[in-house]
């Protein structure tokens, strides 16, 4: 199985979707609490090109960007076959 990374801030609704669909998938990963100014969200933007937005989640180190991305990711259905790697 993949290892999921998700970075995150509380009260974020877009967080709360993104490990929503995660859930939805029986994945397990883990969540950096990332607030701004914080050494997780610069390491996050640094990891992800320099998007600055929370969630920045990553998948086997590849940064696949926010919940959008997510989402897009699950439409397309190229989701799946990223989190069975």
């Amino acid at each position: 199985m993949a290892q999921i990374e998700i970075f995150t801030t509380p009260f974020c609704p877009y967080c709360a979707r993104a490990k929503s669909l995660l859930d939805q998938k029986g994945v397990s990963y883990t969540e950096f609490d990332a607030p701004h100014g914080s050494a997780e969200r610069k390491a996050a933007i640094e990891r992800s090109g320099g998007r600055t937005t929370v969630p920045q989640i990553f998948i086997d180190g590849q940064a696949i960007g926010g919940c959008d991305d997510l989402f897009a990711l699950e439409r397309a259905g190229k989701l799946d076959p990223l989190l069975a790697a």
